[in-house]
């Protein structure tokens, strides 16, 4: 027997690859634990609105004959249940599914390191990361050097174009600013920022941002990037209603700040033509949610199971930026987030633009500013 626990099911092979898979939801097992019943008439003793919808398990094993699978539950006073080999054949309501994977977390497939900052080197920079950015959603470059115009001159071209947003072509992220305009916000503090896109509260938002970082963070400051592509593929498989909701249902993105405002609505998930287009999530610029009363908490399920999932650290990516490095990610693929940090930490910020995104936005007669 093999099993493999997965964010929301336990995946059973009863004979080893490559034999059938039998998977179980996390919820229907507890629900399902046979020590939750009377000893005597053999009667179930739990009613499966006691336990909440998220119980995950704290430790997952196959006996030490191989012929059951242990759970011990993270819960209150713990709990452990004992789920027979053949009583979960005998109950598999789930034969064969073929499961999405969840996001990855391997930062290490992003990472890449330029030879050297000098021009000649720089000039590599397209061929570096473009491959990695297509097929990850982000790349890693370490040892860029400290000059960001050469950086953007290097990337830029190709279809790639700065975008000039309200904070300028250039976006001086610091601390020791305090004379900055856009120091209203959360990135000028050193508060922890959690998962989310950028500025979702315009028509087109840029495609791409890149982080270079000037100095470092005293201590704090990592970066955490989660693929929300991969994400929606997951929720898709595993929750067709949080799916539905959050591919339908419009949220008002409104960012107010002394001399910029706007505002967009669109749903968390953005489809074209059925497929993944983009996501568009901010905690901080969501104005509060005006739905039918009757879908209220369902919305707020469904977009918590969606966080829930690339909030958690095996399916995000943890950087830490040093001096000269940058990051590079798809703003309409990935999720981004901070630590909180102490110091005085220095990036610069920048968004490129790529020739759909910029055609669409002249084509409405949008505007970044």
């Amino acid at each position: 027997m093999q099993i493999d626990a997965r964010p929301d099911f336990l995946r059973v092979r009863p004979h080893g690859e490559p034999g059938e898979s039998l998977d179980f939801h996390w919820f229907w097992l507890r629900h399902n634990c046979d020590c939750c019943r009377h000893p005597q008439t053999r009667e179930r003793t739990l009613c499966s609105s006691s336990v909440p919808l998220d119980r995950r398990p704290l430790r997952v094993a196959a006996s030490a004959a191989g012929d059951a699978v242990e759970i011990d539950w993270d819960e209150p006073g713990g709990h452990a249940s004992r789920y027979p080999l053949a009583w979960l054949e005998r109950h598999a309501y789930a034969r064969g599914h073929a499961p999405v994977p969840p996001p990855p977390g391997d930062a290490g497939v992003l990472e890449r390191r330029l030879a050297t900052p000098t021009p000649a080197g720089v000039a590599r920079l397209r061929e570096l990361c473009m491959a990695p950015l297509a097929e990850h959603g982000a790349v890693v470059v370490r040892g860029a050097g400290d000059d960001t115009e050469r950086l953007i001159d290097a990337l830029a071209g190709e279809g790639l174009e700065v975008f000039g947003s309200h904070f300028g072509r250039i976006e001086d992220l610091r601390t020791d600013n305090t004379t900055n305009r856009n120091n209203d916000q959360l990135g000028y503090t050193d508060a922890p920022v959690d998962l989310h896109t950028d500025q979702p509260f315009l028509a087109h938002p840029p495609r791409y941002q890149m982080l270079h970082c000037m100095r470092p963070a005293g201590d704090g400051g990592d970066n955490r990037l989660a693929d929300a592509r991969a994400a929606a593929a997951y929720l898709r498989a595993t929750d067709a209603e949080a799916y539905e909701l959050l591919t339908t249902v419009p949220v008002r993105f409104h960012r107010v700040q002394r001399a910029f405002e706007s505002v967009h609505e669109a749903p968390v998930l953005e489809l074209r033509g059925g497929t993944f287009l983009r996501v568009r999530s901010s905690y901080f610029t969501m104005d509060p949610h005006r739905l039918p009363f009757a879908r209220m908490e369902a919305y707020y399920r469904a977009y918590n199971r969606l966080t829930r999932l690339v909030s958690d650290p095996r399916y995000s990516f943890l950087v830490r930026l040093g001096a000269g490095d940058f990051v590079l990610y798809d703003n309409f693929r990935m999720l981004h987030a901070r630590t909180g940090f102490t110091g005085a930490r220095w990036m610069r910020g920048v968004y490129f633009d790529d020739p759909e995104t910029r055609a669409a936005r002249e084509a409405t007669g949008a505007h970044g500013a």
